[in-house]
């Protein structure tokens, strides 16, 4: 009973997790950033070369601070 209970409260909040946060892989590294709504859509999200335009196309992204956060890689990588 004991492993059934620790396996709910583990799935449990793996999806408090994949509800409340977007898992952006970037260029040189993976950003965390909380998402604007409990949402399951764009949990992760692939932001390598070419794919960062679309990225700027989505409300949530943006609500949350894709902009920001791309921005940055730009600065990391020009170092």
């Amino acid at each position: 009973m004991k492993k059934f209970l620790v396996l709910i409260l583990v799935a449990g909040g793996i999806t408090a997790g994949l509800l409340n946060y977007h898992f952006i892989l970037l260029d040189n590294k993976i950003k965390i950033m909380k998402k604007i709504t409990m949402t399951f859509e764009d949990t992760y999200v692939d932001a390598r070369g070419s794919k960062k335009l679309k990225l700027l196309l989505k409300r949530n992204l943006v609500k949350a601070g894709i902009k920001q956060a791309l921005d940055d890689t730009k600065k990391a990588i020009k170092k």
